[in-house]
């Protein structure tokens, strides 16, 4: 079925920022299920490849419904069912192998067998290549009449049909549509490529610290070194990590240069204008949406920079604030929390009350099972992330958890894209299970912000409280401000060669320093940026995801509104916001958060969620004024 390929939420490669409770507040895992089992999956490997023997079988017949689907409404449906059944068992399989996968990126074995999953996906893409041609062919109105004489079709298949319909404009020839199939595994390869330089063969540098202590930053001990309290700490950290990416900048430039290049080879080849109406078309998104986001936040800069003024006041720092000054804690004196995983789960649990006992039914399921690979360990992925894609399993989750406030969040981010997809696929099919990532952001946005408020609201002093809110403002700046950098820097990848204009990493390079003193107000004298950190791009994997990124930040605009409204309203909004969780793939997602009473359009969310950022400041510039 139509862009029904695996489902991968994620937070990210690198690890965030980190923060917290009261040490003494902090638990033990004793109990806790901390590793996954896929043995939920397939309880072997041997198993995993008699699966992978048939379902490929049954990929290589399913032409054989060729010529079929305008026959009847009992043809389309038993084609459609044969596709679907297959897609969903070879989704599971890529499922297995990516998870497994990510163990260890140095086992060769299971990176192998992830790229069996994904030939296999090319395979039904290409088997399948035209099918959307013939139901185009047969007509939107033959197409109605099965759909309404067929209630399994219409269960299944309505919005598939009608989505399938749609696409006439950019649908190809049987020939065509086979040929950009079959160019899946070589799209996938930069991916791949950055994947496994970035998680196990990057010669990741060790330092010294202050302290004395010898860290090797790799990923998960840069994110966390970089909060440092001793700039020195912060700088050394920043230069030896970056130095490290930047002496393959050339290499990851023209790795990205790749991706970009069949971006745009598959929207010419679809008839699209740009890469950026091809990417937005799958989900029916308005163009007004991504673009008044970057005209939004754009204006808002003042709000970010006076959030950076704050933060260099609050740091003490005297002369220009740098940009490894981002990341430690705005209220350094406060006891450094730590929290166990279970702890983590426990607080969840609390701050998420709001949401009501169906939701919380989900999450302690989730919290009871073997569904979660929770610490970290060498040649482990990075990050954390929520995989949805088995349907008829249920959702694993990545964790790389360090004890944290961040790791409390994270924790709480990704299990509220495991809830999502526990209520999506209580009530859609598989075929409408797919939900997009702009509705996907947000359940999980949403988590972060109401444990943000729980931890204000019981915070035992105005020390805590004001550790809290700097968190806040952290969070706006991260998944608000800097996505959509991000997403303004992936659109002008995009346009340089829609344009004619080469791109190499020297030049990539170049356009994301541009942008880090746009946002970062080097001209205005708030911040100071080092053109070695502008190779930050290297290591951003959303880049290989397609336009991704932007949904970051519309999430956290609805997210902040849904929350508002949900501690304000209660049961109502609560309704309208999972209402539209279980709607999972049934309806494009702009239309799906329209009828939750959001139009993500219009400046509105996007102006509400800066207010917000601006009221946290003046509840900090408060409690600093208060005896």
């Amino acid at each position: 079925m139509r862009n029904h390929l695996a489902r991968i939420v994620m937070l990210g490669l690198i690890v965030l920022p980190a923060a917290g409770l009261h040490a003494a507040d902090a638990g033990t895992d004793e109990g806790v299920s901390l590793n996954w089992d896929l043995g939920d999956l397939y309880p072997s490997v041997e198993a995993w490849t008699a699966s992978y023997g048939k379902t490929r079988a049954a990929a290589d017949q399913l032409d054989r419904f060729k010529g079929t689907l305008s026959t009847d409404a009992g043809a389309l449906r038993k084609a459609l069912t044969a596709i679907s059944q297959t897609r969903q068992e070879a989704i599971r399989l890529s499922t297995y192998a990516s998870l497994q996968g990510d163990e260890d990126l140095r086992a060769s074995a299971p990176q192998e067998r992830r790229q069996q999953a994904q030939v296999l996906v090319t395979q039904i893409d290409e088997k399948t290549a035209w099918v959307a041609p013939e139901i185009i062919a047969i007509g939107q109105k033959k197409v109605d009449a099965f759909v309404a004489r067929d209630a399994e079709l219409r269960q299944h298949f309505d919005f598939y049909l009608k989505d399938t319909l749609r696409g006439a404009p950019h649908t190809l020839g049987p020939e065509a549509e086979a040929v950009l199939a079959a160019s899946g595994n070589l799209q996938a390869q930069p991916d791949n490529v950055f994947q496994q330089l970035a998680g196990a063969e990057l010669p990741f540098p060790t330092i010294e610290l202050a302290n004395g202590q010898k860290v090797r930053l790799d990923q998960a001990a840069y994110g966390k070194n970089r909060t440092a309290p001793l700039r020195t700490d912060r700088k050394a950290v920043f230069d030896a990590f970056w130095s490290a990416w930047k002496g393959y900048q050339g290499t990851l430039g023209a790795n990205l240069t790749t991706q970009v290049m069949a971006e745009l080879f598959t929207a010419k080849s679809r008839r699209f204008a740009t890469s950026l109406e091809a990417a937005l078309f799958a989900d029916n998104m308005p163009a007004d949406v991504y673009r008044t986001l970057v005209a939004q936040t754009n204006a808002a800069l003042p709000t970010l920079h006076r959030y950076l003024r704050l933060r260099k006041r609050l740091l003490g720092i005297s002369d220009d604030l740098a940009y490894y000054d981002n990341y430690p804690t705005l209220f350094p004196k406060t006891t450094v929390p730590k929290f166990s995983v279970a702890e983590s789960e426990r607080i969840t649990l609390a701050a998420l009350a709001p949401m009501g006992e169906e939701y919380l039914g989900m999450l302690r399921r989730g919290f009871a099972g073997r569904w979660m690979s929770a610490l970290p360990h060498q040649g482990k992925r990075s990050g954390a992330y929520m995989n949805g894609s088995a349907y008829a399993v249920h959702p694993y989750l990545l964790l790389n958890h360090n004890d944290d406030y961040d790791a409390l969040s994270t924790l709480a981010h990704e299990w509220g894209h495991a809830v999502h997809t526990l209520l999506t696929a209580a009530n859609q099919p598989f075929e409408k299970s797919n939900y997009s990532t702009f509705i996907a952001e947000s359940a999980s946005i949403g988590n972060e912000m109401l444990l943000n408020d729980y931890m204000v609201e019981h915070a035992a002093t105005s020390e805590e409280k004001l550790f809290y809110l700097g968190q806040a403002l952290e969070s706006i700046r991260q998944t608000f401000f800097r996505q959509v950098m991000f997403a303004e820097f992936q659109l002008s990848m995009h346009e340089d060669l829609e344009q004619g204009r080469p791109l190499s990493g020297e030049h990539l390079t170049e356009s994301y320093c541009k942008l880090l003193r746009r946002y970062y107000g080097e001209a205005e004298g708030v911040m100071k940026i080092d053109p070695l950190y502008c190779t930050e791009w290297e290591s951003v994997p959303h880049f290989y995801y397609g336009f991704y990124v932007y949904q970051y930040a519309t999430s956290m605009a609805g997210a902040a509104e849904f929350t508002d409204a949900i501690l304000k309203e209660g049961a109502p909004a609560r309704d309208r916001f999972i209402n539209m969780l279980k709607g999972g793939g049934s309806d494009y997602a702009y239309e799906l958060y329209r009828r939750a009473g959001i139009d993500m359009a219009t400046a509105e969310p996007y102006q509400a969620l800066v207010a917000r950022m601006n009221r946290v400041m003046d509840q900090i510039e408060a409690l600093q004024r208060a005896p």
